[in-house]
């Protein structure tokens, strides 16, 4: 039987080539669209209840958003060169008094959407050779690539896409 890793278990093979890296952007690029067409439509009920004490919903969304400044200064770090990038609040306390399920579910995706267009705009206006800088990450305690970011970025959204899944089967 496959058991479910938690995001901070996993681990991540940095082998492909950073040239690669354009996928990597149309994969971030089309994560607010994803989300919003499993969410939308979701009674507010359904999606802002807790199972077993975990997030909800729409506090997944929530945390995507949540999130993009960690990693816009991240690519402030790898811009300037640096050698080891910012760690994560692994608590998590801006989702968590951020109260996602008392805000309106449209300004969340509007703010989704505009965050997001901001990191791919600075992303896209990067010379190909910056996709292949490097820096230390934190946890992992590995070399990682500004390409290989763009992959970690995108498998923590996806990682959400499948919770918000999950429940949405067990709550609807």
């Amino acid at each position: 039987m496959c058991k479910h890793v938690p995001w901070v278990e996993r681990t991540f093979s940095f082998d492909f080539p950073a040239g690669q890296y354009r996928e990597l952007l149309e994969r971030l690029r089309g994560t607010p669209a994803r989300v919003e067409e499993r969410v939308r439509g979701v009674s507010a009920p359904a999606r802002t209840t807790r199972v077993e004490g975990k997030w909800s919903i729409q506090e997944h969304v929530g945390h995507l958003v949540d999130l993009e400044p960690l990693f816009a200064g991240r690519l402030d770090e790898f811009e300037a060169g640096a050698e080891v990038l910012r760690a994560a609040d692994m608590t998590n306390r801006a989702t968590e008094a951020a109260r996602h399920n008392e805000r309106d579910l449209e300004t969340i995706f509007e703010d989704l959407r505009g965050a997001r267009g901001t990191l791919l705009g600075r992303l896209e206006a990067l010379p190909p050779e910056a996709f292949a800088r490097s820096a230390r990450h934190p946890r992992l305690n590995r070399p990682m690539r500004l390409a290989d970011m763009l992959l970690f970025h995108s498998e923590h959204d996806d990682y959400h896409l499948a919770r918000i899944t999950e429940l949405l089967r067990k709550l609807t």
